[in-house]
C-alpha cells in the first residue's frame, strides 16, 4: 500500500476541511513547502495535493504553487483541484507532477475524461469520486462537494469499462476530515466490484489500524491528512504499519 500525505492548498497555505465544508477551515502550515519537504525526509515516496481554491471556484487557480512543489522535492505528486481541461492536465504534468486526479467531471463529462485517458494514458490520472451516503446508495458530490450527482457511484463508474482507467481515489465525504476511520464497507464493495482498479482510499483515517484495515479490504493506497498534521501518529510509523 502507498501512503499519500495530504497537502491540501487555500490560499497558499496547508489547510484541512471537515465534511467537505469550505466554512469549516483549519489552517495548519503556512510554508507548503517545508510541509513536503518534510515529508520527502520522513521517506514518502508520494504526496498528495490538492488545489481547494480550483476545487471550489471550478477552475484551476494554484495550479502554478503546485508546479513549484512538484519541482522542488523528489517524491511523485500527484495532484488535482479545478482540473477542467485537456491545458490543465497537461500543464501539470508538464510540471512535473506524476498523476493528475480529475474529480467532478468523472461523474458530468466521462467522455472527455475517457479521453484524456486515451491521450495521456490511465497510469497518469486518477479518478476521483467523492461520495455521500443517501440511504444504500453512494451518491458523488460534485463542484466542491457543493452538488449532488444524478447517478450513483457504480453508474458512474460503469461509465469506465475494464482496462480504461488504472487508478480510482474514493473519499467518503462524511468521514473526512473527522478522524472516524475509513468507510471499511465502502471500500471492500468497490474492490469486489472493480477489482481491475488500483484503489485509494480517503476520509477518516485517524489511526495505524485505519491503514492496515484500508490494506486488508483491498486498497492500494490511503491520503492520510489530519492525523498526521495533529500527532496521532508520524509518517514514518504510516510507512511502517503499511510495509510489515
Amino acid at each position: 500500500m502507498i501512503v499519500y500525505p495530504a497537502i491540501d492548498l487555500r490560499g497558499g497555505v496547508c489547510v484541512r476541511l471537515m465534511h467537505g465544508r469550505f466554512d469549516a477551515v483549519t489552517r495548519y502550515d503556512d510554508d507548503p513547502a517545508a510541509r513536503l519537504a518534510a515529508f520527502a525526509a520522513a521517506g514518502a515516496d508520494w504526496a498528495h495535493i490538492v488545489d481547494l481554491d480550483g476545487a471550489e471556484a471550478g477552475r484551476a487557480m494554484q495550479h502554478a504553487l503546485i508546479g513549484e512543489l512538484a519541482a522542488s522535492t523528489n517524491v511523485s505528486i500527484q495532484s488535482g483541484g479545478g482540473v477542467r481541461s485537456t491545458d490543465d492536465v497537461q500543464r501539470l504534468l508538464d510540471a512535473g507532477v506524476g498523476r493528475v486526479v480529475v474529480g467532478s467531471l468523472v461523474v458530468s463529462d466521462p467522455g472527455r475524461v475517457a479521453g484524456w485517458l486515451e491521450r495521456f494514458g490511465p497510469d497518469r490520472l486518477t479518478l476521483a469520486i467523492d461520495v455521500r451516503a443517501d440511504g444504500d446508495r453512494y451518491v458523488p458530490a460534485l463542484r466542491g462537494w457543493t452538488e449532488a450527482a444524478s447517478v450513483d457511484l457504480w453508474a458512474a463508474l460503469d461509465r469506465y469499462p475494464s482496462g480504461a482507467a488504472k487508478h480510482l481515489l474514493v473519499t467518503d465525504v462524511g468521514r473526512d476530515g473527522a478522524l472516524a476511520g475509513p468507510n471499511l464497507d465502502l471500500l471492500a464493495e468497490i474492490r469486489q466490484r472493480r477489482p481491475d482498479l488500483w484503489l485509494q482510499a480517503s476520509g477518516g483515517v485517524a489511526e495505524l489500524t485505519d491503514l492496515t484495515a484500508a490494506r486488508s479490504v483491498g486498497a492500494t493506497g490511503a491520503i492520510v491528512g489530519r492525523a498526521l498534521y495533529e500527532g496521532r501518529f508520524t509518517l514514518e510509523q504510516a510507512l511502517e504499519a503499511v510495509r510489515s
